[in-house]
């Protein structure tokens, strides 16, 4: 997917303003993202998704954090300068996106490293 068509459907599923601002929340979700995510991991995400957005992936944090599904949300939140409950909001937009922009193993070999509730970010049912 092309960064125009990603920042389009981010945009449109979480009521942006502009491409700018979709950009900004899509950098935000998927810079904590790689924050909680072995860097391999990041780096097998990053090279699905187009540039400049694979740059928030890219950055060395070394091992990955341990953190649920609301400490993500205030990560988010923080990164974002909004309130934890707009958090969800652009992390759905952002993630569900993402879900649909790279394959379908990439999503499973991510959630397989994520406690079963982030998977409502991505669209998919939490996992048992």
């Amino acid at each position: 997917m092309r960064l125009d068509e990603f920042l389009a459907e981010v945009r449109d599923r979480g009521e942006y303003r502009s491409q700018a601002e979709a950009e900004q929340v899509s950098s935000a979700v998927l810079w904590v993202l790689a924050s909680r995510i072995s860097p391999e991991e990041a780096a097998d995400l990053a090279a699905q998704l187009p540039a400049p957005l694979d740059d928030a992936l890219r950055l060395e944090r070394g091992r990955p954090e341990t953190f649920g599904h609301d400490e993500f949300l205030r990560r988010v939140a923080r990164q974002t300068g909004a309130r934890q409950t707009t958090a969800e909001w652009d992390a759905d937009a952002v993630l569900s996106t993402v879900a649909d922009a790279v394959s379908g193993g990439q999503v499973d070999h991510l959630l397989a490293q994520l406690p079963s509730d982030y998977a409502e970010f991505f669209g998919r049912p939490e996992r048992g």
